[in-house]
């Protein structure tokens, strides 16, 4: 037990108090992995076998992290623990226990692509038109009825309108769907073990004597489905450990509950409460603003965070004239930085509120030739070609997987059209059979052209071969073999275009995955590594290891932490962010959004927001955020700086030029290491494609939508589009930078 020394006096009796509902409430940077960490080590030294220590963690990373401490506080008997994400634990759960749910242990994992487009499908089967009920709309509001624990026919019975209506009967179709592809989609994994658990007593009363210690990370951010699932599980013995800071509870729109942190100690009035309140990570000036900010906050729990670092620098608070002008100050403020005190560029983050900010720091760092990864793009395993090579093998392990066949049964290009799919799932519904059962029978489908039914022969037999091959090749050698059989590498590499080069090496890169996980694992299967792959987050696959500056949403930079943190975009709308008016509640979610991105600096912390914006294709002259007037004054420094020169459509019909005869009251304007002329990005010309009613476009902000109206001409055109989620917006095409779908 003497790694207990490294703790201080709170965290050791929260690691010490091990019978009974705890729960540990942990400030920002107050050591909370450090105590989970512990704690689970000492459950092991005192006896407990770690088989019977469930763990449950909100990223695979931290999960991999803190059993790896483990291992080397307690020895090799520790990789027997339980310990992952949500998502993980139960889909393994779900593995062993499928058939009493109905479903293979080779069931697929729908990410939200997948499930999307099963939300099409089905209103496309329902005859519900795609024109007049949203989508995107009828996805989200299923996965938040899951989330809440909803089942279709509940949601039916709860309709407040024709919206609700039309939504209950694609979300039982939707289910049918997944059903009948042997499919789960994200919250069916937290979903699904709750109604495993509620009718079959026996396998829930198993699990309760196979976990007779559970710990909840980031228990701020769970949902109700998820506290159902563990209060369900820890019913029997109690031992229930929940670790977590309501004033980083940040994920509302996931459905998680504040609630459930804040009303722990009202459902278990017997808990023992300890509060690590000790900052180990930010100076006094950082944590007093984080501080002073957060006390606005009404739905709180009640802790005083001190630290015993050092004063450190102020706070800089930079005001911009423009998101070109904010991406140019931060740049600088790097370089003085490192010339200040030698940081290595991972040693700074920029966060924002929404990926679209990313776009002017980027173009800022790379004139700079600073180099930048940015957390939260296109994922690699959300890439076209990865999704395809991927769907195959998913078919591998589950030939009712419907959306994997639809993907690649024409790919690469074998000419079977969408009439010869259509026709082949009609055939399948008639049969009552399954699509890839159908495949079999396309001989028996009249008016399909027999070179076509020859190709969808050869599908199903390339399919087939590879499923008798698996039992016979390790995972390696199938993999590689499938993808030189289907011939994506030649493929691309024949196209010769920069954009066929990138795909043909992350086809690479994803039999390099594959080789890499084969090597890490004694047992390694194709349904695990599938699972794994649909399991994988944005931090998951970020290393931090590259010497390049971070960009990231606040969202993801939440239990990291940087020397120098960068916060863009203090403005009201943008964070906290809101269209009109905003709710208490979401305020104050947004202010702990802020207050996660405060608590991850360490010794700097800078702050920008601008008098102008391009935001959704239009200028906008947004307000200071209300956010910087309450973290006060004390030791915060306020920075006017004049504007570098640059050409700008802005600054050419004078709205900038004020600003350089303006106030310049600034208490230490950043150094200016070079002037750059910029091009003014703003008025470049729209592409050259023709944007027409009913075209599919694509925005930075507001994702996939359809024209429904163009007006004007030349620099004035407009267009009315509706956006998947969002609704109808009306942009200027010179300024929104919409491209082709």
């Amino acid at each position: 037990m003497s790694f207990l020394k490294e703790l201080n006096p709170v965290q050791q009796e929260g690691v010490k108090a091990a019978n009974g509902p705890v729960m540990i409430i942990a400030g920002a940077g107050s050591g909370k992995t450090r105590v989970l960490t512990y704690r689970i080590a000492y459950l092991i030294q005192c006896g407990v076998p770690p088989y019977q220590i469930l763990a449950l963690t909100f990223t695979n990373k931290a999960a991999n992290e803190m059993k790896s401490r483990i291992v080397n506080l307690v020895g090799e008997e520790a990789r027997q623990l339980w310990m992952g994400t949500f998502h993980s634990m139960f889909a393994r759960i779900l593995r062993r226990e499928a058939e009493a749910l109905e479903y293979t242990k080779s069931f697929t994992i729908y990410d939200d692509d997948d499930s999307f487009n099963v939300v099409k499908k089905s209103m496309e089967r329902l005859g519900v038109s795609a024109q007049q009920y949203n989508a995107r709309a009828i996805q989200s509001r299923i996965s938040g009825s899951k989330n809440q624990l909803i089942y279709p026919q509940e949601y039916a019975r709860l309709a407040r309108d024709v919206f609700d209506e039309k939504t209950g009967i694609v979300y039982e179709e939707y289910q049918k769907n997944l059903r009948r592809s042997n499919a789960m989609d994200f919250d069916d994994l937290l979903m699904k073990p709750i109604e495993l658990f509620h009718n079959e007593p026996d396998i829930l009363k198993k699990y309760q004597e196979r976990f007779k210690f559970i710990l909840v990370d980031e228990f701020q951010d769970t949902n109700k489905a998820q506290y159902e699932v563990t209060k369900l599980l820890g019913s029997a013995h109690r031992n229930m450990c929940v670790v977590g800071d309501d004033a980083q509870s940040i994920y509302s729109f996931r459905g998680a509950d504040i609630r459930n942190i804040l009303d722990f100690a009202k459902d278990y009035p017997d808990c023992q409460t300890f509060r690590l309140e000790q900052n180990y990570r930010s100076t006094k000036n950082i944590l007093g603003a984080a501080d002073r900010l957060i006390r606005y906050n009404a739905d709180r729990l009640q802790k005083n965070l001190w630290t015993d670092n050092t004063e450190g620098d102020p706070i800089t608070v930079v005001e911009c004239t423009d998101d070109q002008d904010e991406g140019y100050q931060i740049v600088q403020a790097i370089q003085a930085e490192s010339h200040k005190n030698k940081f290595d560029l991972k040693d700074y983050v920029v966060v924002y509120r929404t990926n679209a900010q990313s776009r002017s720091l980027e173009d800022s760092l790379r004139r700079s030739s600073i180099p930048y990864v940015i957390v939260g793009g296109v994922r690699f395993y959300e890439r076209k070609e990865i999704k395809d090579s991927l769907a195959y093998l998913r078919i591998l392990v589950n030939t009712n997987d419907e959306e994997s066949i639809l993907r690649v049964i024409n790919f690469p290009g074998r000419g079977i059209g969408e009439t010869t799919v259509e026709r082949l799932r009609t055939f399948a519904a008639e049969q009552g059979i399954s699509l890839y059962d159908a495949l079999a029978l396309v001989e028996r489908i009249q008016d399909i052209a027999d070179r076509t039914k020859k190709s969808v022969r050869q599908f199903r037999s390339l399919v087939e071969k590879y499923r008798l091959l698996m039992p016979q090749m390790s995972l390696t050698e199938l993999s590689r073999s499938l993808i030189d059989e289907l011939g994506v590498l030649k493929m691309f590499k024949e196209e010769g275009t920069p954009e066929s080069m990138n795909r043909w090496e992350n086809v690479q890169e994803l039999l390099s995955a594959i080789s890499g996980f084969c090597d890490e694992r004694e047992d390694p299967s194709l349904d695990s590594f599938l699972e794994e792959v649909a399991l994988v987050s944005d931090i998951d696959t970020w290393e931090g290891s590259r010497n390049a500056v971070t960009l990231m949403t606040l969202h993801s930079s939440k239990g990291l932490e940087f020397r120098v943190v960068f916060i863009a975009g203090l403005e009201e709308g943008l964070l906290p962010f809101y269209s009109n008016t905003i709710e208490r509640t979401d305020l104050e979610e947004e202010r702990r959004l802020f207050y996660v991105g405060i608590t991850r600096a360490q010794k700097k912390l800078y702050i920008t927001h601008t008098k102008l914006r391009y935001r959704f294709g239009e200028v906008s002259y947004p307000s200071v955020s209300r956010f910087l007037t309450e973290i006060g004054t004390d030791n915060v420094e306020r920075v006017t700086n004049e504007l570098h020169r640059r050409t700008s459509a802005a600054a050419s019909n004078g709205v900038r030029s004020n600003q350089r005869n303006g106030d310049r009251r600034a208490k230490r304007p950043l150094p200016a290491q070079s002037i750059d002329v910029l091009p003014d990005y703003e008025s470049e010309s729209q592409d050259t494609f023709e944007f027409q009613r009913g075209s599919m476009v694509v925005h930075e902000t507001f994702g996939k939508g359809r024209v429904i109206e163009v007006t004007g001409n030349g620099e004035s055109r407009k267009a009315a589009v509706q956006f998947e989620g969002y609704g109808v917006k009306r942009l200027i095409l010179k300024f929104a930078k919409l491209r082709p779908a």
